[in-house]
């Protein structure tokens, strides 16, 4: 390559994070010229035993968009992808050794990554050090705030947000501390990428009007343990079978053992379910398109709201509680689409809600609807990190003290709000008592009395 020359690296570590760099090129959000190398980052707890995304079937329509495809996780082994992040003293050397390894030379470098905190993110940045960053992310985590207080050196290069934007009521939050110039990929163009890969996939024998239900990935963080998982499986189950829907296909995570997948089946078949798997693991967005099902329902927040955001299918919740109540810590990036699913997709188990959101999931949802939707999410955010978004207290306050309700209340822990001074941190009928003179006196004598005794 010549000193003048450009190449873009643009990195994925998922099925849907390859299929939407590949949509953001057909949309030309990429940038014109040079060569554009996919480098696949696997970040999986055991990336040895989880298919990568371009290993997986229908990533063929994918593979002619690029002019290479590279695995990062062949370059570091054995080091994690999930994990590694050069030493600052040792990112010259890697420069020049990912450099001769790829024939990059002294091209120009641009990067385009998933998640600008992600391991791979972190260590490309660092190793390129005066490359360029797009960040482009597969759903609704851009609603939510940059996760942690981002080092401003690496903050101030990302030029531009490329995401979905499936929801029309909401504006991203994230990285807009930094300015970065908010670019949505049309859902046509991801659509069109998984229509592509969905007809290098046979169909599956299964009847028109069957239902699609996701499964989680076990190794990731926040992952429901088996046992909660298998009861909300068959919640999952049981709903369907009420609403009517007595066949369905299993889109599992390729990390899940085939164990608990013989143990999903036969709990389907005890509860009068015909439940078959989805033969080779296929991404379910891609399931998704080469089926058309009367509804999807399942475990991950994104791929349900890509479902019913950008492939126009049925989907609904189920245990979006149980999910959120297992998120830990508090900060945890799946918490805003979680709470985006359980506020705006209806519940599974409430068989007239689903049948009122039988032709889109936005069907429906009122400017009035979109406002306190808007106003949960802003107000989450700040709770999660306020020092990322401190402008967003007065909102934050305001929201909380709106809302009182519990539907609204429960996405925010006590402890949470008394930390942060914000309204709700007590019960309504405890306030006035805490305020009160009398009170008040008696527990400062009896901390007093306490100490004393300890002395």
């Amino acid at each position: 390559m010549t000193a003048s020359s450009r190449v873009r690296l643009l990195v994925a570590g998922t099925p849907l994070g390859a299929a939407l760099q590949a949509a953001a090129l057909d949309a030309d959000l990429s940038g014109a010229g040079g060569e554009r190398l996919l480098l696949v980052a696997g970040d999986a707890a055991v990336p040895e035993t989880t298919p990568a995304p371009d290993a997986l079937p229908g990533f063929a329509p994918l593979r002619r968009r690029f002019d290479r495809v590279l695995s990062w996780n062949d370059v570091i082994r054995p080091l994690h992808p999930g994990s590694w992040v050069p030493r600052a003293d040792d990112a010259p050397l890697w420069e020049r050794q990912l450099r001769s390894l790829w024939g990059l030379g002294n091209a120009e470098v641009e990067l385009v990554v998933e998640g600008v905190d992600t391991a791979p993110a972190q260590a490309l940045a660092r190793i390129f050090p005066d490359a360029p960053l797009d960040v482009c992310v597969t759903g609704a985590a851009a609603y939510g705030p940059t996760p942690g207080k981002l080092d401003p050196l690496l903050g101030t290069r990302v030029r531009r947000l490329l995401h979905l934007g499936p929801l029309p009521g909401l504006r991203p939050l994230l990285l807009t501390e930094f300015e970065a110039e908010e670019r949505v990929v049309p859902a046509d163009a991801l659509r069109a990428v998984l229509a592509e890969a969905a007809r290098e996939l046979p169909r599956p024998a299964v009847p028109e009007g069957c239902a699609l239900l996701v499964g989680q990935d076990p190794d990731a963080p926040g992952a429901l343990p088996p046992a909660r998982e298998e009861r909300l499986q068959e919640r999952m189950l049981r709903a369907l079978r009420e609403l009517g829907l007595r066949t369905a296909v299993l889109a599992p995570h390729p990390a899940a053992s085939e164990r608990r997948v013989r143990a999903l089946l036969e709990r389907a078949d005890g509860l009068g379910v015909e439940l078959s798997v989805a033969e080779g693991t296929p991404p379910p967005e891609v399931l998704c398109e080469l089926l058309r099902p009367a509804l999807v329902t399942g475990f991950p927040p994104e791929t349900l709201l890509v479902a019913g955001t950008v492939l126009g299918l049925p989907v609904a919740r189920c245990g979006t509680d149980v999910l959120l109540d297992h998120l830990t810590p508090y900060e945890h990036a799946d918490r805003v689409p979680t709470v985006i699913a359980d506020a705006l997709l209806p519940d599974l188990e409430d068989p007239a809600a689903v049948r009122g959101r039988a032709r889109s999931v936005l069907d429906g949802v009122t400017e009035e609807a979109w406002e306190e939707l808007a106003g949960l999410v802003r107000a989450l955010a700040f709770c999660m990190w306020p020092r990322v978004h401190p402008g967003l207290r007065d909102e934050a306050e305001r929201f909380l003290a709106a809302h009182p309700a519990e539907r609204v209340r429960r996405h925010f822990p006590r402890r949470r709000l008394a930390s942060l001074a914000l309204p709700g941190a007590l019960p309504t009928g405890l306030a006035p008592v805490v305020r009160n003179p009398t009170v008040r006196r008696t527990a400062r004598r009896a901390l007093a009395l306490g100490r004393r005794k300890h002395h």
